[in-house]
This record gives C-alpha cells, structure tokens and sequence, in this order.
C-alpha cells in the first residue's frame, strides 16, 4: 500500500494520457502489472538494451588491450551497474531518480575519452575520471527548471525525432549482421532481420493482450531459435563463462587526477544534454505531465549512477533511449516494469552465464525488432511536431536541426578535425542536432506578417 504522501506525489506528476499523448497506454507509468508480466517486459527491455551496454566495455577493453578476465569482469560489472542504477532511476531514492520507464546503462560518448584516458592513467584513471566527471550532471540537476524554458515542443520534438532517427543506423548495421561481420549485408542476414521484423508487427498490430504487449520479447526469441539451425548461436561463449562473478569496490584501484576529468567533462555535458532529450520522450509517450523537478532527478539518477559504476569499477551511466520505443510499441509506460528489468540486470550481472546466454543474441534478430523501435521513437518526435505551429521560422529549425544531426550520424569524419572536446560533443547526432535546435530556437524571432 502506498502512504498518502506517495500518492500525494504520484497524483503530482500524473495527468490523463489523452491530455498529453494520443497513445493508449494498457499501464501508466504507477500501474503495477502482475510479477509474471514485470518479468516479461522486463526480459524485452532488457534484450532492447543489452547489446548497448556490452558494447562499450568490449571496445574500450579491445582498444585498451586488456586481457579475458579484466574484459569478462568489466562487462559483467557494467551490467550489474547498468541494473543497478535502472533501480535507481525508476523507483526513486528521495530527490534521486526520475520514476519513469527508463533503462540506464554505459554510452559510447565515453569511449574516446575512456581511451584517451586509459591508454596514459590505465583503469584507475578512467575511473577516477568517471567519478569526479559525475559531478558535472549533479551540479546541472539543480538548474534543470531555467534550462526546461529553452526546450518548448518545437525543441522537445525535434530531439526526439532525431533520437529515433540517428539510431536507425544502429538498426540496420544489427540487421546486416553487425558491423565487420564477415557476412555482413548476406541474403541470410537481411532475410532473417525482415522475418522478425515482421512477426513483431504482426503481433503488435494484431495480437491481444500479452501476445502484442510481449512481441517483441516474442519476435527475438523466435529469431533466436531460427537462428540456431543456421549456425548462428555459439554457445562456446556461454560455456566458458563462470557462474557467479562478485563486484569488488575499487577492485583495480583508482586515480583522481584532474588532468583526466578534462576529457570526461566535454561527453558528461554530452549526456546531459541527451538524458533531458530521452527523459522528455519517455514523458511525452508515457502519457505524463512534463515536469522541471522530473527531468532534474532523471540527471542527478545519472549523476550518483555514474559515481556507483565507478565505486563498482566500470564506466559512467546514463539513460538509454533505445528502450523509449518499447513504451509506445507495448503500451506500457510502467515503472515496475523497468524496475524489475533492473533487478533482472543485477542478477545477469552476478551471474555471467547468464548474461552471455543474451550476449550471443544474434545480430539480425537485434536488428529486426530494432527498426521498429527506433522507426516508432522517431514516429512519437513527429507526433510532438504535430502540434506545432509550421511557421517559416519552426519549419527552418526543424529542417537545419534535422539535418546536422543525421549529417553527423551519417558522416562523422566531418567534424574529424575540430578540437577533441568539440569533436565529442559534436559527434553524436542527437546532441549536435539538439544544441542545434537550442540556438536557432533563442536567436531566430518570429517575424509579423
């Protein structure tokens, strides 16, 4: 039972879903589904996550040189973190967490400078760095309320779109087979990508109840056994992964030195920036009133959430914006949902036979329930856009804001050559397009006709 003061609160931030998104939600972000349906779509988050979270541990191990075990660790560790601080984020600990449907986990907005940094100061260094960077989002929480007055729906709108849009690349390499795979772009690949891609539609549109709120868990578990008679699924990986796996604190040491912070401040601002985008879509597709206090305890959740991957010896969080598109996709704006797919991460984390039983989820699969996702996210930002007045002048910062963001995404060599501070934060799509959006928005008056 929740106490009057809970409640109180919960009725704060809750309005009517069709006063704010003509999406009909089958659970609002404080409905409870039963435990065995919190699993399920909690299993779905987390394969919508899971590739991104591994990912950045294994580039930064393989650039850094680092042996199997210190790799296997970091991984597991980085899910642990990842479950952990999902925890966090959805439930709420006092001012901390944003209780909305959000997954956290690493970014690669920290791969450069965790490369940068280890390969002079180590792994000490980089989690030196990843600890005192975090303050940069703390400190930004407390000023979310005069920064929320330059993200009108015009803005809001815009990142989202390009949220969706920037990671449809990201979807279509999945579908292809993954980036440098030797069968990249095969009939097999794309065929397979289509037929899950296929199976999830049809159920969504078509299924009722759990048959369309689960389709994508559904679609990537079919993927997964079509795959198996094909030679896709190595299960040598699982094999050689150890049972249980127990996080030790500072377990490789650390090294505060404010020389390393430097490279870390540029992505912190980075994520920042791309939380409050995420943070606003979940808010926008979830049905929920946009509130200043909301996004401000989204970013201090990032902020202590980093500092804990630290502690816990791994790399910096942050929201996950690929998870945005299961809200709108499933109908289910639950927090408990997300809540329980954090726990589900922490005991992946602990035990790395399991985590590895997803880690060989094969591309294609990944890619085919993906171009849903994103195409839906992408789809919601449009939705947003809707409802805004098509000026010459809004239609200029949609149009100039959309198309730096997917020029970078598209052709990142670029910006190559501008200062390694500028070139982090300007390499992402979504934060050139969103810094895009911010100036045009406070510089271009609307001129009277």
């Amino acid at each position: 039972m929740k106490s009057n003061k809970e409640s109180k609160k919960d009725s704060e931030f809750n309005v009517k879903a069709d006063q704010v998104s003509n999406i009909k939600l089958m659970y609002g972000v404080n409905d409870k589904p039963s435990i065995l349906t919190q699993i399920l779509l909690g299993v779905q988050h987390i394969f919508a996550a899971f590739g991104g979270i591994i990912v950045v541990p294994l580039v930064i191990s393989s650039s850094l040189g680092f042996d199997v075990k210190t790799s296997t660790t970091l991984i597991s560790t980085s899910i642990l973190a990842a479950g952990i601080v999902t925890i966090i984020q959805a439930r709420g600990i006092g001012p901390i967490g944003a209780r909305v449907a959000c997954i956290m986990g690493t970014d690669f907005t920290f791969v450069t400078p965790s490369i940068a940094v280890g390969s002079v100061a180590g792994l000490p260094g980089i989690i030196g760095a990843t600890i005192l960077g975090s303050f940069v989002e703390i400190i930004s929480s407390f000023f979310i309320k005069p920064l929320m007055k330059l993200f009108p729906p015009l803005v809001t709108g815009t990142v989202i779109c390009l949220i969706g849009l920037t990671l449809l690349p990201v979807s279509i390499d999945w579908a292809a087979g993954g980036v440098g795979s030797p069968t990249y772009g095969s009939l097999q690949n794309i065929l397979i990508a289509i037929c899950i891609m296929s199976i999830t539609l049809l159920l969504n549109h078509y299924g009722k109840g759990m048959l369309s709120t689960a389709s994508i868990l559904i679609g990537m578990i079919v993927g997964y056994i079509i795959c198996i008679p094909f030679g896709m699924v190595d299960f040598s990986v699982v094999r050689e992964a150890n049972w249980l796996s127990l996080p030790k604190i500072f377990q490789y040491g650390v090294d505060f030195n404010i020389k390393n912070v430097i490279s870390f401040v540029p992505a912190y601002f980075v994520t920042t920036i791309e939380t409050v985008g995420c943070l606003k879509a979940i808010v926008q597709v979830s049905g929920i009133k946009d509130d200043n206090n909301r996004i401000g305890q989204g970013i201090l959740a990032d902020g202590v959430g980093s500092i804990l991957a630290g502690s816990l010896g791994t790399f910096p969080n942050t929201s996950f914006s690929q998870n945005v598109g299961l809200i709108p996709l499933t109908k289910v704006a639950s927090r408990y949902v997300v809540i329980m797919a954090g726990i589900l991460l922490v005991i992946l984390g602990l035990f790395p036979k399991f985590a590895a039983l997803i880690n060989i989820m094969p591309q294609p699969v990944l890619g085919g329930v993906g171009i849903v996702m994103f195409g839906t996210v992408a789809a919601s930002g449009i939705q947003t856009l809707s409802r805004v007045k098509l000026t010459n002048r809004n239609l200029l910062i949609i149009a100039v804001s959309i198309a730096l963001g997917l020029g970078v995404t598209f052709r990142p060599d670029f910006v190559a050559q501008l200062p390694q501070g500028a070139k982090m934060i300007f390499t992402s799509g979504i934060s050139t397009g969103t810094i895009t959006a911010l100036i045009l928005n406070l510089i271009l008056k609307e001129r009277d006709v």
